[in-house]
C-alpha cells in the first residue's frame, strides 16, 4: 500500500473539475436524500409512502439507463452530464417553491423523485465513462476510489448540515442549498477541456437505413449480447443488484429508525448518514492506496462487513450503537461499490462501456425490489424486522459468491 500515490488521479485538470462536480452534486443528492425522506414521513407518518417515494427515484432506473449508455457511446459525454446537473437544480428549486408556497404534497416530493431518478439514468452512465478518458486505465482503480471518497464525504457532512438546516429552519431552505449546490457543479464542469467523444464502432453504430429508435434499440441489443459474453462482467453485475437490493433499503428507511425506535428527531438521522459517510470515506481512501491487488476478496469481504453491521442494527434497538454500526457499514460499502465499478470498467471495451454502466446503473432502478417491500414489513413488523431479514439475505449471498465464484474472489 502507497499512501503517497493516494490522490495521484487528482493532478489531472480534468479529472479535478469532474471530481469538484461530483463533490458538488452529491452534496445536494445527500441533502436531498435526507430532506425528502424526512419531510415525507413528517407530514404522513407512513412507512408504505415513504418506500413508495424514494422508489419513485428507481422508475425511471428501469429502462432510461440503458438509453443513457447508448448515448454516452454516441454523443459529448460533458454535454449529457451538463443537461442532468441543470434538471437537478431546476428539481431542487420547483420543490423549494412549493414548499415556500407552502402547496407542498407527498405527490410532488414523488413526482420530483421520478424526474430525479430519470436525471441520474441519463447522466451517470457518461459520468463514469468518461472517467477512463480522463485518467486512463493505470489510474482508473484510483480515480473511481476517490470519486466515492468524494460521494463518501458527502455523506459524512451534507446530512448533518441539511439535518441541522431542516431542524432549524425549515425544509424550504435546505432545498433552496440543494439548488445553490447543483448550480455549482455545472460551473465546475465547464473547466473540463475533454468532451467525452468517442470514435464511433462501425459495427457498433451502423444504423443507415433505419430509424432512431430502431438504431438505439440495436444498440443497446449489442451491449447486452456484449455483456453476456463476459462471464466475468456478468456476475460482478449479478452481485451489484444484489447487494444493492439488499443493503442499500436501510438508507430511504432510515426515518423509520429514527422516529419510531429511537424516538428521535432528524438531527439524530443526519448524524447517522455523516457517521456512515465516515466510514465510507475511510473504505474509499483505504481502496485508492491499496491499489489492484486482492481486489476480489477486499470485495467479498467488504460485503460480508456491511451484512454484519445492518444485523446489528436490526437486532440493538439502540441509537448510540447503530451511530457506531454505521462505521463499518459505510466502510464496507465503499470498498464493494468501488471495486465492482471498478473491474467492470477495466473489463469492458471502450466502445461498449457507456452501455455497459448503463446495466449497471439499472441495479438502482431495481432497487424497489428491496426497498418496496421492506417499507410493508416494516408497517406489519417494524423497521427492525425488515433490515434484519435483508441483512441476513445479503450474508448468504455473499457466501454464494464466496465459495461458487472463483473468478471473482481470486480478482486483482
Amino acid at each position: 500500500m502507497n499512501f503517497s500515490r493516494t490522490f495521484e488521479s487528482l493532478r489531472s485538470r480534468d479529472f479535478f473539475f469532474l471530481w469538484l462536480g461530483v463533490l458538488a452534486l452529491m452534496s445536494a443528492m445527500q441533502m436531498q436524500m435526507l430532506s425528502r425522506g424526512y419531510l415525507v414521513y413528517d407530514m404522513e407518518s407512513s412507512g408504505s409512502l415513504l418506500g413508495l417515494v424514494n422508489v419513485g427515484a428507481s422508475i425511471p432506473m428501469l429502462v432510461l439507463p440503458l438509453f443513457g449508455g447508448v448515448l454516452a457511446d454516441r454523443i459529448n459525454r460533458k454535454r449529457i452530464i451538463q443537461a442532468g446537473q441543470i434538471a437537478a437544480a431546476l428539481i431542487a428549486f420547483s420543490v423549494f417553491v412549493l414548499i415556500r408556497t407552502e402547496r407542498i404534497e407527498w405527490f410532488h416530493l414523488l413526482v420530483s423523485s421520478i424526474m430525479q431518478g430519470a436525471m441520474f439514468a441519463l447522466m451517470m452512465p457518461a459520468r463514469q465513462a468518461l472517467i477512463p478518458q480522463l485518467v486512463g486505465k493505470g489510474l482508473l482503480s484510483n480515480a473511481l476510489a476517490l470519486n466515492t471518497a468524494a460521494m463518501s464525504a458527502t455523506t459524512l457532512a451534507a446530512p448533518s448540515v441539511a439535518g441541522l438546516l431542516y431542524g432549524y429552519f425549515g425544509p424550504s431552505n435546505v432545498y433552496l442549498l440543494i439548488g445553490i449546490l447543483s448550480l455549482g457543479s455545472c460551473i465546475a464542469t465547464l473547466f473540463i477541456r475533454h468532451n467525452g467523444e468517442i470514435e464511433p464502432d462501425s459495427k457498433s453504430h451502423n444504423v443507415e437505413g433505419k430509424g432512431a429508435i430502431n438504431g438505439l434499440l440495436s444498440d443497446i441489443s449489442e451491449g447486452l449480447k456484449y455483456v453476456r459474453s463476459q462471464r466475468l462482467i456478468m456476475v460482478l453485475l449479478i452481485m451489484a443488484l444484489a447487494t444493492t437490493v439488499l443493503a442499500q433499503p436501510f438508507r430511504f428507511l432510515m426515518p423509520i429508525f429514527v422516529v419510531d425506535v429511537y424516538n428521535l428527531g432528524p438531527e439524530s438521522m443526519g448524524l447517522l448518514m455523516s457517521v456512515m459517510g465516515l466510514g465510507a470515506l475511510a473504505g474509499s481512501i483505504y481502496i485508492a492506496a491499496h491499489g489492484n491487488k486482492s481486489r476480489g476478496r477486499i470485495l467479498l469481504a467488504g460485503s460480508f462487513v456491511s451484512g454484519l453491521s445492518l444485523l446489528g442494527v436490526a437486532v440493538v434497538p439502540i441509537y448510540m450503537w447503530a451511530v457506531l454500526f454505521m462505521v463499518p457499514l459505510g466502510l464496507g460499502d465503499a470498498s464493494r461499490r468501488t471495486i465492482i465499478m471498478t473491474l467492470i470498467m477495466e473489463k469492458s471495451e471502450e466502445r461498449y462501456r457507456g452501455r455497459v454502466m448503463s446495466i449497471f446503473m439499472l441495479n438502482f432502478g431495481l432497487m424497489p425490489l428491496g426497498v418496496l417491500p421492506a417499507g410493508v414489513i416494516s408497517d406489519l413488523f417494524g423497521g427492525q424486522m425488515a433490515i434484519g431479514i435483508l441483512a441476513v439475505l445479503l450474508i448468504m449471498v455473499t457466501s454464494w459468491v464466496w465459495f461458487y465464484q472463483d473468478g471473482v474472489r481470486n480478482s486483482q
